[in-house]
């Protein structure tokens, strides 16, 4: 059941030892993911690819709010947590309740950290963690004209 994919930090940590004990490389990336879109699910299977397990962190509901407006997310962090544990390639889905993932990143220690190529490598939260303990850094090329801003807006104007 994809829901067994969802869990908290406390309850994830555990579950990421075993597998870096197993030998697996695991891949870390994070988002709000408000409305999953083809450019989400073409970065992600990407993601996916860098290493053997990708963990997904979502921004909590108050977070996203913080972050995008009053008006947002459109999709309560439960449902947007199970889109992304439907996905064959997302191996984990966790929560972060504060404007950054940094906590999540230093307690789980990726091996590769992922984002968009929409940032530069030394402006991602976390890289310096991630690079200072041997890790890898990489961005993604984004599938041009999806963002979550978008479809929204177009929803609007109709």
């Amino acid at each position: 059941m994809t829901e067994n994919k969802i869990s908290t930090l406390e309850q994830l940590l555990p579950i990421v030892s075993q597998w870096k004990a197993g030998g697996e490389k695991i891949v870390f990336t994070n988002g709000c993911f408000d409305i999953l879109h083809l450019g989400h699910i073409d970065y992600l299977e990407k993601a996916s690819k860098k290493g053997t397990k990708l963990i997904v962190a979502i921004n909590t509901d108050q977070s996203v709010s913080k972050i995008k407006g009053p008006n947002r997310p459109i999709q309560t962090e439960y449902a947007r947590a199970r889109m992304l544990a439907a996905l064959a390639f997302v191996d984990a889905v966790t929560f972060f309740n504060e404007e950054t993932p940094l906590q999540v990143i230093e307690q789980i220690m990726p091996d590769v950290l992922v984002k968009g190529n929409d940032y530069e490598i030394m402006n991602i939260v976390g890289s310096d963690i991630v690079i200072k303990n041997g890790g890898k850094v990489e961005t993604i090329q984004l599938v041009s004209g999806y963002s979550t801003t978008n479809i929204i807006e177009k929803i609007k104007n109709k």
